[in-house]
């Protein structure tokens, strides 16, 4: 019980926060206009990949999603690259104490990598830290507010809560970022059909 109530706090916090970012996830890209050239390049061709990933008849989405997730990946820096990468290969490993370890080291040298908040936060989701990962979720999304998957994790977690209507919320901002992705649909669809059994 003691543990439960350590999981639920941060949950509970996370969650109050998480409400006003939900509801602005997919309008803003949150682009900052002080950037240098090669970034401001890089920043706009990410724009145009997510606006054709956005369109629900986009036959070339599997290529689309791989070019703006290997954009995301991407620190600027090798050091940091390759400290992503062995957190990214411990988590696909199963190991998510190992990989937490190593997303946290990204994030204490480099706090604007969205993509190492999102790797711990899928690190503590499957340590069942639930808390932790909501908050790293927050960051992804303040970082990030595009980012398709961070949402999608919302959903889940929100979904594993009972808070049905806050996972739909979640889901449905997903997929008016990236409509293909076909586990959250079907997840969103199961959540609709439950809520309108519940009605009736």
């Amino acid at each position: 019980m003691a543990q439960a109530k350590r999981i639920l706090n941060p949950v509970v916090a996370a969650t109050l926060t998480l409400t006003s970012i939900l509801a602005a996830a997919p309008l803003s890209l949150g682009i900052s206009a002080a950037i240098a050239t090669p970034a401001a390049a890089q920043t706009s061709d990410l724009a145009t990949l997510l606006d054709d990933l956005s369109d629900p008849q986009q036959e070339r989405w599997m290529r689309i999603e791989r070019q703006i997730l290997r954009q995301w990946g991407q620190s600027g820096s090798p050091t940091i690259d390759y400290l992503f990468q062995r957190g990214q290969e411990a988590l696909q490993a199963g190991q998510a104490e190992t990989a937490i370890s190593h997303f946290s080291a990204v994030i204490d040298y480099a706090p604007d990598f969205a993509e190492a908040w999102n790797g711990r936060a899928t690190a503590y989701f499957l340590a069942n830290r639930l808390g932790q990962s909501l908050s790293d979720i927050e960051q992804v999304l303040r970082l990030n507010p595009q980012h398709f998957g961070a949402l999608a994790g919302l959903g889940q977690i929100m979904e594993q809560l009972n808070r049905d209507q806050d996972a739909q919320r979640a889901y449905r901002a997903s997929l008016a970022i990236h409509p293909h992705q076909q586990g959250v649909i079907e997840a969103l669809h199961r959540l609709e059909l439950a809520s309108e059994g519940q009605a009736l």
